[in-house]
């Protein structure tokens, strides 16, 4: 099934029950005063983050949800029912945006979440509700309010501790089959990944972290070159980016380090939050030269961008330092949820 990472629906909470106009009339009661009863609350609509979905296709074929209303009040001040709230389930990790405001709602980040996005109408009033002192028989009874209507935009934005990074054939999706189940498919022509992958990467017992792998990125992305910058809204979560850098490009006129910079400059364009995300660099393909050359090449590309962060030397196809990258992954990722654990207890 394709990949769907966006799509636009209409929700409609249900309208509010009519109040009813009636007098009570029984036995020896001939005077019994008003007793109309309000009208039922109408359905809220709520989204309900919900494990085993992966995509948004399903909003392909439905696009347009609405709640129950309620039902009308009843004589002897009995109330009507109210709607039974609608609840529509997303993937873990989607983003609720309105589509006329701009603003966004919520974020659905756990199985079982639910995000309140539109209210249903209140319950008109029955006559009783208007009996006074002076006006003892009222004849009048309210309709129910109408409920919220909204167009939203969901966004899914994979949930992933590690987000892999760079030009087509870079090597990503090698990687991520060489380090987890993920079988993403692998080819010796560019774009060849149309959609996003992940996969879990296990480095001991109950040690594993999730891997994201996402279409390759060009110059000129931001502007539409390429797959575009679509899916880096799937790296926003990770908490670190792995810059794949093919060491050994096909094209002899190719320079790692200008393509390098030139993803820098799309990720800055696409989310100044994004390009300030720690990043690690990983030079792939170390197995298509000899240790030496390689070793040069290596040292020439971290020479040239003037490197500080972490750099680690791999082949994913060979699999040679993949496992010492993992581990240094997982270290690095308890390292910050111990942190952040240290933080909230202050």
């Amino acid at each position: 099934m394709r990949f769907v990472d966006e799509a636009i629906i209409k929700v409609s909470a249900g309208h509010g029950g009519r109040g009813a106009m009636g007098f009570r009339r029984e036995k020896f009661i001939p005077f019994g005063g008003p007793d109309g009863g309000d009208g039922g609350k109408g359905a809220d609509v709520y989204v309900e983050g919900v494990e085993g979905i992966n995509t948004l296709a399903d909003f392909r074929f439905r696009r347009a949800f609405r709640g129950p209303n309620g039902e009308p009040g009843g004589s002897a001040d009995c109330t009507g029912a109210g709607g039974e709230d609608l609840v529509v389930p997303v993937p873990i990790g989607t983003v609720i945006i309105d589509v006329d405001t701009e603003e966004q709602l919520g974020d659905v980040t756990a199985a079982g979440q639910r995000l309140l996005v539109a209210k249903g109408g209140k319950g008109g009033w029955g006559n009783a509700r208007f009996k006074t002192s002076t006006n003892r028989t009222p004849r009048k009874a309210m309709p129910g309010l109408e409920g919220e209507k909204r167009e939203l935009r969901l966004e899914l934005k994979v949930m992933a501790d590690v987000g892999l990074l760079g030009l087509p054939n870079a090597g990503k999706s090698t990687l991520i089959r060489a380090v987890s189940a993920a079988k993403p498919k692998v080819a010796d022509y560019p774009f060849t990944t149309l959609y996003p992958n992940l996969g879990v990467v296990r480095v001991g017992d109950l040690r594993s972290f999730v891997m994201a792998d996402i279409p390759g990125l060009i110059e000129g992305a931001a502007d539409g070159a390429g797959l575009g910058i679509q899916f880096l809204r799937h790296l926003q979560r990770t908490r670190v980016l792995l810059h794949l850098v093919d060491i050994a490009p096909p094209d002899p006129a190719a320079d790692p380090v200008k393509d390098v910079r030139a993803i820098a400059a799309e990720l800055k364009k696409f989310s100044a939050d994004l390009a300030k995300k720690e990043r690690w660099l990983v030079l792939n393909k170390v197995d298509l030269m000899q240790p030496d050359e390689a070793d040069k090449v290596c040292k020439d590309i971290v020479r040239r961008l003037r490197w500080k962060g972490r750099v680690f030397r791999i082949s994913g196809l060979s699999r040679q330092g993949t496992d010492a990258l993992c581990q240094a992954v997982m270290t690095h990722i308890e390292e910050m949820a111990a942190d952040a654990k240290a933080a909230e207890s202050t």
